[in-house]
C-alpha cells in the first residue's frame, strides 16, 4: 500500500469513526507504528486533520477530500462509469456536469468521442458545467461548447458554487444532466457533503429533461448530509458490478434504469 492509499485509508477511518489511534490504524493497515504517526503528520499539514497525543481526530475536511486523493479510489471503476455515460449522450445535446472524480471520467471519455475528433467547425455537443477542472479538460477540444457558470469555488471539489451558479442554471434548458453525487439511496435519493454544492447540482437536474447519476459502489445505500434530488428524480444510475445485485435490482423496480458496467 503506497502513501496515497494509506492517506485515503486514514482519512476513511476518520471519516467513520471521528478519530484514530496511531497502534491500531497500524494494525489495520499492516503497517509500522512510525508510518502512521509520518502520514499523520503529512495530513495534519494539509490541514486535513488534527493530531492529537497518539492519533488525530477529523478536521473540518476530512469527508470531504480534496480530488488528487479521491482520484485513487476506484479509478478504473470510475473509467468504465465514464464512458457509459458519456456514449448516452446524443449528438448535439446540451450537457450539464458537475465536479467530482467520477464526472471527471466522463469529461474526459467525452473528449475521446469520434465526433469530437472530427474535423468541423459546429460542436458536437455542449457541455455546462460549474467545475472548473472540466472546463480545463475539454476547453481545448474545438468541437465541444463549454459553457461555465459563475460562483466560489470550492478547493475541495473545483466546483463553483452560490448565487451567481445558480442563476446562470436558471436560464438555460438542458438535454441531460450527469450529477456525480456522495451517497445515492432509495429514501434519501442523491445527496451530496455540501450543501452549496447540493444546492447547484439541484438546479442542474431540475433543468435536465433527463438526469444521469453516476457512482461507484461505494456511494450506493449512503447518504450524505444534503439531498440533490430524490431517486424518483433520478432517470439514470450507472455505477459498477461490485454494487449489490439486491440494491441495483431494488432501485431499478421504482422505474430508474439502472447500468452495472
Amino acid at each position: 500500500m503506497g502513501p496515497r492509499e494509506r492517506w485515503n485509508a486514514l482519512l476513511d477511518l476518520l471519516a467513520q469513526r471521528g478519530n484514530v489511534e496511531v497502534d491500531e490504524a497500524a494494525a489495520e493497515l499492516g503497517v509500522s507504528a512510525a508510518t502512521i504517526r509520518r502520514d499523520l503528520d503529512q495530513l495534519a499539514r494539509q490541514q486535513m486533520l488534527t493530531r492529537t497525543r497518539g492519533g488525530a481526530v477529523a478536521g473540518a475536511v476530512s469527508y470531504d477530500l480534496p480530488l488528487r486523493y479521491k482520484a485513487a479510489r476506484h479509478a478504473p471503476e470510475k473509467e468504465r462509469i465514464g464512458r457509459a455515460a458519456a456514449a448516452l449522450v446524443g449528438p448535439g445535446s446540451i450537457v450539464g456536469i458537475n465536479g467530482g472524480t467520477t464526472t471527471s471520467e466522463v469529461a474526459r471519455a467525452l473528449a475521446l468521442r469520434a465526433d469530437v475528433r472530427e474535423a468541423g467547425e459546429e460542436p458536437a455537443f455542449t457541455v455546462v458545467t460549474n467545475a472548473v477542472n472540466i472546463a480545463n479538460e475539454l476547453v481545448v477540444r474545438r468541437r465541444v461548447k463549454i459553457v461555465v457558470t459563475g460562483g466560489v469555488a470550492r478547493p475541495a471539489s473545483y466546483e463553483l458554487i452560490g448565487p451567481l451558479a445558480t442563476k446562470l442554471l436558471e436560464e438555460i434548458a438542458l438535454d441531460d444532466a450527469v450529477i456525480g453525487v456522495n451517497g445515492f439511496d432509495l429514501e434519501h435519493g442523491a445527496t451530496a457533503h455540501d450543501e452549496g454544492e447540493a444546492s447547484i447540482n439541484h438546479v442542474m437536474a431540475a433543468r435536465a429533461r433527463r438526469v444521469i447519476v453516476v457512482a461507484d459502489s461505494s456511494k450506493l445505500g449512503r447518504r450524505a448530509f444534503c439531498r440533490i434530488c430524490p431517486a424518483s428524480a433520478v432517470d439514470v444510475l450507472i455505477t459498477d458490478d461490485a454494487a449489490p445485485k439486491e440494491l441495483t435490482d431494488a432501485i431499478a423496480e421504482t422505474g430508474v434504469e439502472v447500468v452495472r458496467v
